[in-house]
Formats: structure tokens, C-alpha cells, sequence
């Protein structure tokens, strides 16, 4: 009886375990706005591949909830711009949300973030920006309800827009116009626990004023770099100092313990003549150094212990996207699921049919591990029954 304990004590701790909103420092925003990408079972595949493991997708499509269903991928989903004065009006309309999208997949989709909204605040529509405190309140109230808080994760992500002055990082601060709104809803993230998600676009800033901003700087690649006096601090990248300024913001706002994620970074491996860096060649120097330095797994110069993570934007090129040409063109990957550029992804190759495939050597592997993990468990399983019947 004792040993039979034992093995029951063992398998309730396994299950007890709860999902978190981020493993590791590396993820990836998979948009879809396109006419030409592999179905979501494909996309699982290559994700697996790839070992990309965390994964933003902006809306609840039901496909990929059920594609996604006993990958371990850990998946975060969104209530798009359009629902949320919806969701704000009453918690019953939020319920009714996470009944139709959550509840019927979750555990076995690993659901581990929601974010409300993308860029609405500093976006000119003072009703949404209204609106958006109410619809997370009652998304959270709501998984509160279900017993899902400590489970699944509630944010908003934020645009550079919500900033005034950002030179150099220790000078940012919120733009007073989104205070009024920013403000009750940081209120509500610190105590909930929730971090703080900001896009962070170095090629939109080097785009935006190519004269003065070095190429080099924006890339990672060598450089003087620049200076804070303020806090004594250096950059040798301006990806650091954009997440580095999001810190200050918080800290003259009231919140230095608060967390920075990034909910978006890339750089456009194409664009309209006008669009100064937009390249190949920068587009694969940038997510290069950018996955080479989030794998390192330390902070920033301001937050040297706070282990920064990183959505990259995005998995794949979207041919339906509005704006600039460079919007467009931000996939790592192609739609036939081939890699757009070689920054260290391996063991994929393309089909006709638009599927990714690991290769058969990946194949092989991966099916000898599960194999031995399923042997180990078998022969537990049949000592434990000899033992007990004994």
C-alpha cells in the first residue's frame, strides 16, 4: 500500500502542474492574414520543428485551438479590437466568450495567455481605449469564475504610440494623452500579476530616419552605441533601449516591479522603394542576433535580472496585409512552410501540397524518444500491478 501511495502521490503532483503564459524567452506571432498558408495541422509540425514553443495568434480561430489540441505548444489568444466594447458591456458577455473558445479546449490546448485588444491605446479611438479596461476586468473576473486566473494569462499589448519621449531610455514616459487610460489598467496588471506587452520595432524606427540612426545599432552588428547619463548605462542595440525606456515609463509611473514582454519584434526582409532597410539581408541579421541574444536568457542593461522574452512577428509572410509593402513581408517562413532566410531552423523541408515535414532523420529521433519514454512508463505500470497483486 505504501509503494501503491507513493505512485498515486507521484501522478497527482504531475497533474497538478500549472500552465505558464511563457516558457523559455522565444515565441512567435502567427498571423494569417493571407490566402496561401499551410493548414494549422502543418503549421504544429513545423512550430515542433522549428522548437518554437510559444506561440500569439490574434484571434480564437477554432481550427488552430483543435489543431493545436496535445501539441505542448503553449498558445495565447486574443479577443480582437472589434469585440472588445462587447466583451466590456456585461462579464456574462466575456463568459460567454471563454465558454465558446476556451472551455471546450482547454487543458489538452495548452491555452496560456489571453490578450485583449492589440494597440488600442495612443490608436485615436477614445471609445475603445474606453472600453478597454472594462472588457480585460471581466475577461479576468470570468476565468476567475471558471478557477482558470492562476492559469491563463490576461494582458494588452501596446504600441510605441502609448510613450511621449523615449530619448534616451531613462527619459520615457507615458504619453499623457493614454494616461488616464493606461493608468487604471497598470493598476489592475500589478495586481493581477500581469506583465507588461509592448511592440518593439527598430526597423520602424530606422525606417522613420535613416539619416541619424545607425544601421548597425538597429541590427546588433558593431557599433558605438549610445549613452544614458541619467542611469550610467550603455546600448550597443536599440532593441534594449525601446524595452529598457517601456522600464523607465513604468518606473516614473508607479510600477517598477511590473514585467516587460515583448509582444512583437522583426524586421522586414522586403518593402516599397521608400522603406529604407527593408531587406533580406537585414531581415535575417536582425532575427538572427535578436534569437542569439533572447537565447542567452538574461535582462536588460536597466533590468539585468528580469530575463526578457520575445514574440517574434512573424511566422509567416502575409500577402493580404494592408499598408507597406514591408508589411508583408515579415515571415520567417514561407507559406509552403520552407524558411524564408536560414537564421538556425533546421530539420524542415517543403512539399508541393504547402506542409512542413521533419526531416526523417528528426522523424526517426523524435519516435525513438517517445518510444523509450513509453517503454519506461509500460514496464513501471507492470511492476506496480505485479507488486500490488502480489
Amino acid at each position: 500500500m505504501q509503494l501503491s501511495y507513493y505512485f498515486i502521490a507521484i501522478y497527482s503532483l504531475a497533474g497538478s502542474v500549472t500552465a505558464e503564459a511563457f516558457t523559455g524567452t522565444y515565441g512567435i506571432n502567427y498571423g494569417r492574414i493571407a490566402d496561401n498558408l499551410p493548414p494549422p495541422e502543418s503549421v504544429v509540425t513545423l512550430l515542433k520543428a522549428a522548437k518554437i514553443k510559444n506561440v500569439k495568434i490574434y484571434d480564437s480561430d477554432h481550427s488552430i485551438l483543435s489543431a493545436f489540441k496535445g501539441s505542448g505548444l503553449e498558445l495565447t489568444i486574443a479577443i480582437p479590437n472589434g469585440n472588445v466594447k462587447d466583451i466590456s458591456a456585461s462579464e456574462a458577455r466575456a463568459m460567454d466568450w471563454l465558454k465558446e473558445n476556451v472551455q471546450p479546449y482547454y487543458p489538452d490546448t495548452k491555452i496560456s495567455g489571453i490578450t485583449v485588444g492589440n494597440e488600442i491605446l495612443g490608436g485615436g479611438d477614445p471609445g475603445l481605449s474606453e472600453a478597454l479596461l472594462g472588457a480585460i476586468k471581466n475577461v479576468y473576473n470570468s476565468l476567475k469564475t471558471l478557477q482558470l486566473e492562476d492559469k491563463i494569462q490576461v494582458t494588452a499589448p501596446h504600441s510605441q504610440a502609448v510613450f511621449g519621449n523615449s530619448y534616451p531610455p531613462s527619459a520615457c514616459t507615458f504619453n499623457e494623452n493614454v494616461m488616464v487610460y493606461m493608468k487604471p489598467i497598470l493598476d489592475f496588471f500589478s495586481s493581477t500579476g500581469s506583465p507588461f506587452y509592448v511592440n518593439v520595432y527598430p526597423f520602424i524606427a530606422y525606417k522613420s530616419d535613416p539619416e541619424h540612426i545607425d544601421v548597425n545599432y538597429a541590427l546588433f552588428k558593431s557599433n558605438p552605441g549610445i549613452y544614458d547619463a541619467k542611469t550610467n548605462l550603455h546600448y550597443d542595440n536599440m532593441f534594449e533601449a525601446q524595452v529598457d525606456a517601456a522600464y523607465a515609463a513604468l518606473e516614473a509611473a508607479g510600477y517598477s516591479d511590473m514585467e516587460v514582454v515583448v509582444s512583437e519584434t522583426g524586421w522586414a526582409s522586403g518593402g516599397d522603394a521608400t522603406e529604407a532597410g527593408a531587406s533580406v539581408v537585414n531581415a535575417r541579421t536582425y532575427n538572427f542576433n535578436l534569437k542569439k541574444r533572447l537565447f542567452k536568457r538574461k535582462g536588460t542593461p536597466l533590468r539585468p535580472k528580469m530575463v526578457l522574452k520575445a514574440y517574434i512577428f512573424a511566422l509567416f509572410n502575409e500577402d493580404l496585409k494592408n499598408g507597406p509593402g514591408s508589411e508583408r513581408h515579415y515571415g520567417l517562413f514561407k507559406a509552403d512552410g520552407s524558411i524564408s532566410y536560414n537564421i538556425g531552423f533546421t530539420g524542415l523541408k517543403s512539399s508541393s501540397a504547402g506542409s512542413a515535414f521533419l526531416s526523417f532523420k528528426e522523424i526517426g529521433a523524435e519516435g525513438r524518444s517517445i518510444s523509450y519514454v513509453k517503454t519506461l512508463l509500460s514496464c513501471i505500470s507492470l511492476l506496480l500491478v505485479v507488486f500490488l497483486t502480489a
